[in-house]
């Protein structure tokens, strides 16, 4: 029980309490990180969408279509620090939008 402090620290049944809740947290918490990030990455490609005046759903689905297969992840990380790159993913899968 390394950091808490008080009667979590010192006295044994509460140590034992604190640690076993704070596992239980833990294992959530790891799953629940999955869903975090994917809608980050969804919020993030779904601006830079926006500003190329096209929907996240749209793009998306003609993302597919092209047969592109870029990951949520790649695509956000794509919007955010390479946003030109960005711009000419979406005009190259929407031809008639520049």
């Amino acid at each position: 029980a390394k950091g808490y402090y008080s009667n979590k620290r010192n006295r044994w049944r509460a140590v034992i309490q604190q640690v076993e809740k704070s596992l239980k947290h833990a294992y959530r918490d790891r799953k629940d990180k999955k869903g975090v990030f994917r809608k980050l990455w969804i919020t993030r490609i779904n601006a830079a969408c926006r500003e190329q005046n096209v929907s996240y759903s749209k793009f998306m689905g003609q993302l597919k279509k092209s047969g592109l297969t870029l990951n949520r992840k790649m695509l956000a990380e794509m919007a955010v620090r390479d946003n030109s790159a960005f711009k000419k993913l979406v005009s190259e899968v929407f031809p008639g939008n520049s």
